[in-house]
């Protein structure tokens, strides 16, 4: 096999490579949803009200307007302390003073 050939092949299957793992991060991120209220203190995915910049920057446990990226399907059934669900759309509750 010619250097030139060998370069091609060894390109197309890097190319082949990277779809192939575009393709898999899109299945997951498909398979999630944004769910608020369930993270706690600082562990947050993003969004975190008035103040804050995105990910890790929730200063309360369940901070209603934060969300997190859970299985999707599973947001609103989860149990959290203190008789809280999260849920699917932004909450006004366990917000910082």
């Amino acid at each position: 096999m010619s250097q030139k050939m060998f370069s091609a092949a060894v390109l197309a299957t890097a190319v082949t490579a990277a779809v192939a793992g575009a393709n898999i991060n899109a299945a997951e991120a498909a398979a999630k949803e944004k769910c608020y209220g369930v993270s706690l203190a600082g562990e947050n995915d993003c969004k975190a009200g008035a103040g804050t910049t995105c990910a890790g920057t929730s200063t309360v446990d369940y901070q209603g307007n934060a969300w997190t990226l859970v299985p999707a399907g599973t947001c609103a059934s989860m149990e959290l302390p203190g008789d809280r669900k999260g849920s699917l759309t932004e909450l006004s509750r366990d917000l910082p003073s």
